[in-house]
């Protein structure tokens, strides 16, 4: 449906991309057919030549055409190659269709208030985190400049336990009271677990790229690269057999360098990655879903293009702490399951009583991999603003595309008793992420909502109590808190 498609990407600002993808499709077949007939006419003259010499004739002029033939199709496939890679790559940098319901609009300004909880402070007597965490002595930016650069933080005292504390309540919360089971993932992956969830390759540069070279394999290279040389085994242009051994040389030397490549790694920018890839490349059964993950794990974000914007404080860090949620459902069922996901979030906010506001993210400000989005943002006085605290999306079944997630159904006639993936009949599932929140503004939130001008302290929360040892506020005296009596 090209039309429709292009309607739907022209939502998102992009114009007409399906006939230079069918264009590029319609070459790499008929390439590829192509080549099926050269390579059948290769071993229909392959043959003859076999014959012909099993009856002592001179196959000279049919071996050069097969030469010829080869030649020709060595070109062809590196052509449907290019053609594939280019193919891939259109493909890969197309976002998600969005539902039908998400508000267009150019950007942030343009997103829908659907509803609101919660009487905001009156921002007149209260500085912002910043300035209220370096009062407190708690909040050192100097000291993480000195070790790590921009964008870094180094928190103690009663900040630090606090930040400990929410994400503490956030799980406890989200597993005893929301069903979610607690998981501690990798913080490290490899390229395909974020081309599953759409990071890459759109999306490199936002993200940190570790580099572990493995010497063994290096070494191992080289030496498979030298070796032929050493025992004089390389064919000499002319040979017989020169094209054939250049071939598979190549081909073996690409395999080592491969390996080595991949030692490299990605640091999570949202556990969403690591949970979600859970059930990458599986089929799962029906009577397991929905499934519902979460995990406290910190956060790596290069933060590219936000050069000037929040670069104080703790609104926009290269490394934060986030509680996250990952829903795996069938596809009747995730758009409910997008309305629980947030809700649960909303409940996180409601029980630290902060005043939030939940909005729908407009077409402009929709993320790439998302058909819908709510965003909850929550009230900060220090600034006088609502600002970002979690976003809740419904991924339909684009993650699960790209991953291969899928899913058999119950009484499939083609699935044996008791098993799943077995049969035709494999779905893709429905996948959806959110923040339960994110650990390092809510911290701010609570700073700022909570802060006492009388003598410059943070009084804790009720539901914080219990993970703050009954600490009552935070304050700067020598014990950096006060218990109560």
């Amino acid at each position: 449906n090209p039309e429709d498609f292009d309607a739907a990407m022209k939502r998102r600002g992009i114009d007409a991309p399906s006939p230079a993808i069918l264009k590029l499709d319609e070459e790499r077949r008929s390439i590829q057919t192509e080549l099926q007939d050269v390579q059948n006419e290769r071993n229909t003259k392959s043959k003859e030549i076999g014959k012909i010499k099993g009856q002592g004739g001179d196959a000279q002029s049919l071996m050069d055409e097969v030469a010829a033939l080869k030649n020709q199709m060595a070109e062809m496939e590196a052509r449907e190659r290019t053609l594939g890679e280019s193919l891939n790559q259109h493909l890969s940098g197309l976002p998600n269709i969005m539902a039908d319901d998400v508000p267009d609009g150019a950007d942030e300004d343009q997103n829908v208030e659907v509803h609101k909880w919660g009487e905001p402070r009156d921002p007149s007597d209260v500085p912002e985190h910043f300035e209220i965490g370096e009062a407190l002595g708690m909040m050192d930016s100097e000291t993480a400049v000195k070790m790590s650069g921009s964008r870094f933080t180094l928190l103690s005292g009663g900040l630090a336990r606090m930040e400990r504390a929410l994400a503490q309540f956030f799980l406890d919360t989200h597993t005893s009271e929301h069903g979610y089971s607690e998981m501690s993932p990798p913080l490290l992956v490899r390229d395909n677990a974020l081309y599953g969830t759409g990071q890459l390759p759109k999306f490199a540069e936002d993200l940190f790229k570790t580099s572990g070279l493995d010497y063994k394999k290096i070494e191992y290279v080289i030496t498979e690269s030298m070796k032929h040389l050493v025992l004089g085994e390389i064919p000499k242009p002319g040979d017989e057999n020169f094209e054939e051994f250049n071939e598979d040389f190549r081909k073996k030397f690409l395999e080592i360098s491969e390996q080595v490549q991949g030692t490299s790694h990605w640091l999570i920018p949202t556990s969403e990655v690591s949970l979600t890839n859970i059930v990458a490349e599986d089929i799962v059964a029906e009577d397991t879903l929905p499934r519902r993950y979460t995990a406290f794990t910190p956060c790596f974000r290069s933060e590219a293009g936000s050069a000037g914007k929040d670069t104080r404080g703790m609104i926009r860090q290269h490394q934060f702490y986030k509680v996250e949620l990952v829903s795996i459902t069938k596809p009747e069922d995730s758009w409910d399951e997008h309305e629980r996901m947030t809700k649960c979030a909303r409940t996180i906010l409601e029980k630290l009583e902060l005043p939030y506001r939940q909005v729908v993210l407009c077409s402009g400000d929709t993320g790439f991999g998302a058909k819908k989005t709510y965003d909850l943002e929550v009230w900060l006085p220090g600034q006088g603003a609502y600002r970002e605290i979690s976003s809740c999306s419904n991924c339909g079944d684009f993650q699960a595309r790209r991953m291969n997630a899928r899913f058999k159904r119950d009484g499939d006639p083609s699935s044996p008793k008791g098993s799943a993936g077995q049969g035709k009949k494999n779905e893709f599932v429905h996948t959806l992420n959110g923040s339960g929140v994110a650990v390092g503004r809510a911290l701010i939130a609570v700073m700022e909502n909570y802060y006492d001008p009388a003598d410059g302290g943070i009084v804790v929360p009720d539901v914080l109590k219990p993970y703050m040892g009954g600490i009552e506020k935070i304050t700067k005296d020598g014990a950096s808190a006060s218990k109560a009596a």
